[in-house]
């Protein structure tokens, strides 16, 4: 047995103890999950051992002694979270790397302290425990920790209803520019941080790379999102930041060993994903035509064929002719 399998078994125990208000040793073993089913004397010594940091004490009730959590602590009273959830949301400094040096990641720090501060001084070793067998992967992102003041001043021009002045860099153009926006919300998607706000000068609502803003000044000129203007419905078609192509209907079709591991993820909300019979995935999607789909499609090389539409085939087609014979 693994000290890894020990700890889960734990989490087990104590997620039940929680569900149940109270349960029998009997109880308890017929709980677990049957990969982490043992003998009552290994779930005793688990309990023994969980009583160091748990305010775990037993009562006899009608006759049987049951295993209890003390009152008051399952349900920290002011923000009404079990121990395993304080515990849970200890992991999701991991998930917030990305932002290390940033207002946002520091406030987080500084709430996960006090959510940290509600479990007993003993439970801190249970948790060590935890990250040793469960950690977030966060893949490739961006650096924000020489962007703090920008963040923070997004921050609190959002909150203020106060249009922004801002030097922004456009990548496409290769080019600098001065904005006036009216700043909506921030969007994190993918390793990257974007503001979503209406323009002055394009007089449409885009989306700005807060690490392509040079520089900001938040103004006194007042402004407001729009009545019925919704954020999620805005990114709807992107499927993954580039948005503002017209809508198309996209179906794919991957070989099996492609389909073994693609037919699992969600890759956008619009996704209708039917598993041949064959083995095969044939994906469907309603999203923005954008040079980002089609470098998405060519990540999976040969392991998958546009079927429709055409105008999409033959972007990918010479996409990755030029790929293979670069000018």
């Amino acid at each position: 047995m693994s000290r890894n399998d020990q700890v889960t078994r734990q989490w087990f125990l104590i997620k039940a103890l929680e569900k149940s208000g109270g349960a029998t040793l009997e109880e308890l073993v017929q709980s677990l999950p049957e990969d982490y089913a043992c003998h009552p004397r290994t779930i005793r010594r688990d309990l023994q051992a969980l009583e160091a940091a748990f305010p775990l004490y037993t009562d006899r009730v009608e006759g049987q002694v049951r295993w209890k959590l003390v009152d008051g602590f399952s349900r920290a009273p002011a923000l009404q979270f079990s121990s395993t959830e304080l515990m849970a949301l200890v992991f999701t400094r991991d998930l917030a790397k990305p932002l290390e040096g940033t207002p946002i990641k520091d406030s987080l720090d500084s709430a996960l302290a006090k959510v940290t501060a509600a479990l007993p001084p003993a439970a801190e070793e249970y948790v060590r425990n935890l990250h040793g067998w469960f950690s977030a992967g966060i893949g490739s992102h961006k650096n924000y920790r020489e962007h703090r003041e920008i963040i923070d001043q997004l921050a609190r021009a959002i909150a203020k209803k106060r249009t922004v002045e801002m030097r922004y860099y456009t990548a496409e153009r290769d080019r600098t520019s001065r904005r006036k926006v009216d700043p909506y919300h921030i969007w994190y998607t993918s390793g990257a941080l974007y503001l979503i706000g209406h323009c002055h000068v394009r007089k449409d609502v885009r989306l700005f790379a807060v690490d392509r803003i040079l520089s900001l000044t938040i103004t006194n000129l007042p402004c407001q999102m729009p009545l019925g203007f919704n954020v999620e419905e805005y990114v709807r078609t992107a499927l993954v930041v580039m948005r503002g192509g017209p809508e198309i209907d996209v179906e794919l079709l991957f070989d099996r060993k492609t389909s073994s591991w693609a037919k699992d993820r969600i890759w956008h909300p619009s996704q209708k994903a039917v598993l041949n019979k064959d083995g095969c995935l044939t994906l469907q999607l309603q999203v923005a035509d954008t040079p980002e789909l089609v470098g998405w499609i060519l990540s999976f090389g040969p392991g998958v064929t546009v079927i429709k539409p055409a105008e999409l085939q033959e972007k990918v087609r010479s996409a990755a002719t030029e790929m293979a014979n670069p000018k």
